[in-house]
């Protein structure tokens, strides 16, 4: 009978509690890009809000990943 590895569990979770405010700043920070397009950081704060929310994106693939590895026992 095969068990979860929680060991492997809790490194998904992490990483889904990493993406959680990565998900939640990126938008903001390009809603926030968007509306400044006359400053002279836009160009700055639109890649800081791409990357952001390529990172969340990342980071919640990579955690369902690891949580699914988890589950069905592989390392």
């Amino acid at each position: 009978m095969k068990h979860t590895n929680r060991k492997t569990l809790s490194k998904g979770i992490k990483y889904l509690a990493g993406a959680l405010p990565l998900a939640l700043i990126g938008p903001s920070v390009l809603y926030s890009a968007f509306n400044n397009q006359d400053k002279d950081l836009y160009i700055p704060i639109l890649l800081l809000g791409i990357l952001a929310s390529f990172a969340a994106i990342f980071f919640m693939f990579k955690g369902i990943m690891t949580m699914v590895n988890a589950f069905f026992d592989k390392e």
